[in-house]
Formats: C-alpha cells, sequence, structure tokens
C-alpha cells in the first residue's frame, strides 16, 4: 500500500536526495511516485518489484488468477456463489 505523506514526491526533492529515497524504497518495498508540476509523471520502484512486474505481465493466464484465488481464499475473502448470484439478480433486476 502506498503511503502518500512519503511515497508521493516532487522530482527535484528526489533529485535533491536520492540516496536518502533510495534508503527508503529499499526500507519500505513501496514504489516513489515522482510528480512535476503537482502531476505524477514517473515511478521508482525495485528491480525485484519491477521484475515481479513483468513476471506477471509475461504469465497473465490462469495461473496468476489461481494464485490470487487461492490467496483470497487463504484471508477469508470468499463467500458462496449462491450469495453472490443471488445479490446481483436484485441490484441488476434480473429475474431467474
Amino acid at each position: 500500500m502506498i503511503d502518500i505523506t512519503q511515497d508521493i514526491q516532487p522530482l527535484t526533492t528526489f533529485r535533491n536526495n536520492s540516496v536518502k529515497m533510495m534508503k527508503q524504497l529499499k526500507k519500505t518495498g513501496r514504489p516513489i511516485i515522482l510528480t512535476v508540476n503537482g502531476k505524477s509523471e514517473a515511478i521508482v520502484q525495485s528491480a525485484e518489484s519491477y521484475q515481479r512486474l513483468l513476471d506477471i505481465a509475461s504469465e497473465a493466464d490462469e495461473r496468476e488468477g489461481l494464485r490470487q484465488a487461492e490467496e483470497d481464499v487463504a484471508a477469508g475473502r470468499v463467500r458462496p456463489a449462491g450469495e453472490f448470484f443471488k445479490e446481483m439478480r436484485k441490484k441488476y433486476g434480473i429475474s431467474r
């Protein structure tokens, strides 16, 4: 999760404090969003996290979906399908 008080910084701040910011990046593992005139322009992230994104993008198939589903199950972010479908039918006015 991004901490907006630390992870969004002006490019000038990064340029003037790059060593400190790189230490923050290594310590937290969170990317740093760099802004120019208040608008996001670039993201600095660890090589490890960038490689993970590349791996996910290159394997964007059912394996990643299954991994995320297993993570959801382990974290208890699940509910019965019947309950979900009942809610969707009600929400969108779908009759059986």
